[in-house]
């Protein structure tokens, strides 16, 4: 699998604590990867991320509040302890593998196994545990979100979150909207760039391939802002209630 080019970006370690994400920031239950059986390991709790990074969500919600008081942040995800990076990884890429008919235990050159690893992998960050290279939700400075009502409904934004496809790309429906006004594809670019405008004001960098994973202070932010270092690696190295496990994931 290539390595991602914000991947070489230096990690200076900044020692903020993972703080509990308040009720006031909604979010989407149950948890999507609880659900599937995820091995969140000792009591581990994943609506948490680091105390700067959530005082910026904060500032999101707020600055969408004034746009539009009608509608709010929905969380999707928030820290990913690695063995969760892992077991999602992998079962992502056996749900894609039977979606294509391919035969997962077929690792010869023409058995497309490789191919879907690779696609897979413009999504799914490799569960590293080699701390120059931590996956971007282990972190605590990563979050999946989306926009959604008052009663907490999600908005159609023209795709599901973690969908493997061109369509999650932030601006799929850019080219196609203009001139129409009126339609769906319009609409769905409208709530992608409500979602981008308000984080990036907050501080947040996007995700090149998704338009619901935004992040401060990992290596994507800091390759994007074009800052000197990312100041957030793996947060079991500053937490002590956190564990993790060595990966074993398809090559």
């Amino acid at each position: 699998m290539k390595m991602r080019p914000w991947n070489n970006i230096k990690i200076n370690e900044c020692n903020e604590p993972l703080i509990s994400i308040p009720k006031s920031i909604s979010r989407l239950t149950p948890h999507p990867y609880m659900s599937l059986g995820a091995p969140y390991l000792s009591g581990a709790d994943p609506w948490v991320l680091r105390k700067s990074v959530l005082k910026r969500l904060i500032r999101a919600q707020q600055y969408l509040s004034e746009i539009n008081p009608k509608l709010q942040l929905a969380l999707f995800d928030a820290w990913r302890p690695i063995a969760v990076q892992k077991f999602m990884f992998n079962y992502t890429i056996e749900e894609t593998c039977m979606s294509k008919g391919i035969d997962i235990n077929d690792l010869s050159v023409n058995g497309g196994v490789n191919d879907v690893i690779e696609e897979v992998g413009r999504f799914w960050a490799k569960p590293s545990t080699d701390p120059l290279t931590p996956p971007p939700h282990s972190t605590g400075a990563a979050i999946d979100l989306t926009l959604a009502d008052m009663t907490c409904k999600p908005l159609d934004l023209g795709g599901e979150i973690d969908f493997i496809g061109p369509e999650s790309s932030p601006d799929f429906y850019k080219k196609d909207s203009f001139g129409m006004p009126n339609s769906k594809l319009q609409v769905f670019q409208d709530r992608r760039y409500l979602l981008f405008s308000v984080m990036e004001r907050a501080g947040f960098v996007q995700h090149p391939n998704e338009w619901w994973h935004f992040s401060y202070g990992d290596q994507l932010w800091s390759w994007l802002t074009k800052k000197g270092n990312a100041i957030y690696g793996s947060a079991f190295e500053v937490s002590k209630d956190i564990t993790h496990s060595e990966p074993s994931f398809i090559t």
